[in-house]
Parts: structure tokens; sequence; C-alpha cells
């Protein structure tokens, strides 16, 4: 049997940061469930942003969110009326707390595995053919610089009665080394045939730091 971990979890403390940073106490449930609701609201409400990650950072009264996303036009809206909104929102969900919003845009989307993995969600509910979307995504990843993609998509690909997995692979992507940087996905697509999974790894070279500090290779 296959023994799998997230490559996000897993990296964390070597080359990966937590998307949430505060320390909660008692409090721990309540937080842990506000920081969900609020990647919920945010994800739903600007599905077509192209979000690619929500990073949340508490003070003593103070909540500030990060939204890094290859669209920051979709968000912010005409005269910052989306930015609005969006803070409006994430004040009903908190409740109490001061709320910032920071919206960072991406360079370059095509190398990011939450974007990509966004677009192939969008063409399969468009009823495009998921071979041809895999291929589109990984061409556009290779011709923005990453050293390595895979693709996998489950489900009942073109309706088939059975469900089934498929892959797609350009370039190195190795998962066992803990110092290399891999970009890590899930994402699933509501299809008229049921779900439809895609997981997408993008590997962007090995990691000079750990914890901080260069990398001592042992001689």
């Amino acid at each position: 049997m296959g023994q799998k971990v997230n490559p996000t979890s897993w990296r964390i403390k070597v080359n990966e940061t937590w998307k949430s940073r505060w320390f909660g106490g008692a409090k721990y449930a309540d937080m842990l469930h506000e920081d969900l609701a609020i990647r919920k609201y945010v994800m739903t409400e600007f599905r077509s942003a192209a979000i690619a990650r929500v990073e949340i950072d508490r003070d003593s009264n103070k909540i500030t969110v990060g939204i890094k996303t290859a669209r920051p036009g979709v968000i912010i809206g005409k005269g910052g009326a989306g930015a609005s909104k969006i803070k409006d929102g994430i004040e009903k969900i908190v409740r109490g707390s001061k709320v910032k919003v920071n919206i960072e845009e991406i360079r370059n989307p095509d190398a990011d595995a939450n974007v990509v993995a966004q677009n192939i969600v969008n063409q399969l509910e468009k009823r495009m053919p998921y071979r041809r979307a895999m291929k589109q995504a990984i061409e556009k990843a290779e011709q923005s610089g990453v050293k390595g993609i895979k693709i996998q998509i489950s489900g009942r690909l073109n309706g088939a009665e059975i469900a089934r997995s498929e892959k797609a692979i350009f370039g190195l992507v190795p998962l066992s080394t803990i110092k290399s940087q891999i970009d890590y996905s899930y994402t699933p697509a509501f299809t008229t045939f049921g779900v439809i999974g895609i997981k997408v790894w993008i590997y962007k070279g090995k990691s000079e730091k750990v914890n901080n500090e260069p990398i001592k290779e042992n001689k």
C-alpha cells in the first residue's frame, strides 16, 4: 500500500510555511473554524479571480487576510468596490475583530499549482476533454520555466461508467526529496458526471535554505 503525505505539510519549516499564523490557546477551535469560513467565502465569492493562496495573520485585535491572485482587478473591482465587499464579508464572519485585506498579484500564474488546478476545473466544468485541458496546462507550465509538473485527474472521466485515474508528467517531480520546492494543489470539479478530483504538483527547484539557514552538506 502507498504511504502518502501532503507535500506542503511535510516541508513546513524547511521551505514552506503555515497558511495561518496565530496562537489560539483556549479559542483554538473557534479560530480554526473562522479561518475555514474565511477561505471558503473568499474562494466561492471570487471563483473567477484565480486565487492561489489565502494567508491569515492574527494579532490581539486585528486579522490580516492576504490574498494572492492572478487577477487582482476582479477582486478590487471598480473604485475598490470589490475590496470593501470582501472586507465586509470577512467582518461578518469574525465578529468584533478589525480586518485588513491585502491583495497581491502573482506574476507567473502558470507556475502556481492552485491556479493551474482551477483552470483545469473551469475547463472540465465547461465539458472540455480532460486530455486537452491537461496538455494545455503542461505546455503553459513548461513555457513558464518550471522544472517539472505532474497532473492527476480522477473520477468518471468523459462520463465513463467506471471511475479511473489518468496522469500527465513533464520534467522532474522529486516528491521524496525534502529540499525540493513542491507546489501542490487539490481541487475538485463538479461536473454533470459527478465529482472529478484534480491534483497538481509543480517542481520549482531545490531550496537553498532550511529554517532560513544555508544548507550544510556532509562531506
